[in-house]
């Protein structure tokens, strides 16, 4: 591997510890999880629009490719809702381990979406990771609805990306584009869902408090537009497999992180630690495989 490939992977990690701090934010955020996100998305699609524009790479597109990509932003926005209404609801450590799931949800959505054959092994791979959901769910009943919540989370990013990857296809427009227009969609579905949030959650706050608007401005910047912004210019130089198998990573720097800072590693026991290993096993197994495959 060369200087520049080097260089490169450098970048790519820094993006991987930069995705890594997006759970923390749900602890340190006092707003619940729909509102947060519509903060996020707020910030994030005018800093991205800021840099796209600098960039050149601002414009239109047809009115039905806006519609596909804002459809792939819905699930975008409920993903991200789901997944932060989860760890409030459990904790940091719980709600990353939970989104490690999506390649079981993968397996079974695949598929049903694109027309392929159930893959025996994939599916067994992907016991495994179910089998470590399980062990941590046998933890304190206190955190078993945030563990549905992480599934749900799981389940609707694993039916984001098999679309978005579609859509992408269909619209022929980079990943940046997608990635506006999906924040755009997102922000239209949840400020129409805004009246019936309030309405199940009469006393919920909408306005941010003390710290939340410098804790949004971060999230939605730093730690959503960098991020992507830095696996753009990676996925020039290297492989997307090197890059995906990459990014399996964040969950363990979000369970680190919150370890150190909220220690939560107080809050779970033997179970959860086993969970964690049985589900980076089968992450690690999968990406094996392709490996192989790709070789």
């Amino acid at each position: 591997m060369g200087t520049k490939e080097n260089k490169t992977l450098i970048i790519l990690h820094i993006a991987v510890l930069l995705a890594g701090w997006t759970g923390i934010f749900g602890r340190l955020i006092s707003l619940g999880g729909l509102p947060l996100v519509w903060y996020r998305m707020m910030v994030s699609v005018v800093v991205l629009s800021l840099v796209m524009a600098v960039m050149g790479r601002l414009h239109r597109m047809p009115w039905k490719s806006f519609i596909k990509i804002a459809a792939c932003g819905f699930l975008l926005s409920l993903h991200w809702v789901a997944f932060y209404a989860s760890i409030q609801a459990s904790n940091v450590s719980i709600g990353v381990a939970c989104i490690a799931t999506s390649c079981f949800f993968t397996t079974l959505l695949d598929p049903l979406i694109n027309r392929k054959r159930i893959s025996v092994v994939e599916v067994l791979i992907s016991f495994i990771a179910i089998a470590g959901v399980l062990l941590i769910f046998s933890l304190d009943v206190r955190y078993r609805l945030g563990i549905i919540l992480g599934l749900l989370s799981a389940a609707i990013y694993s039916l984001f990306a098999l679309v978005n990857i579609n859509v992408a296809r269909q619209t022929g427009e980079d990943s940046a584009t997608m990635l506006l227009y999906e924040i755009v969609g997102g922000i239209f579905l949840l400020s129409l869902l805004i009246p019936f949030y309030t309405w199940i959650f009469p006393g919920a706050s909408l306005a941010p408090q003390g710290r939340d608007v410098w804790w949004l401005l971060l999230l939605g910047s730093v730690f959503t537009v960098l991020p992507f912004l830095f696996q753009l210019q990676a996925l020039q130089v290297l492989s997307a497999f090197t890059v995906n198998l990459t990014y399996n990573l964040e969950p363990v720097y979000s369970i680190a992180f919150a370890a150190l800072l909220f220690g939560e590693y107080r809050e779970v026991g033997f179970s959860f630690w086993l969970g964690i290993v049985l589900i980076v096993l089968s992450v690690l197994i999968q990406s094996r495989r392709i490996l192989r495959r790709e070789s």
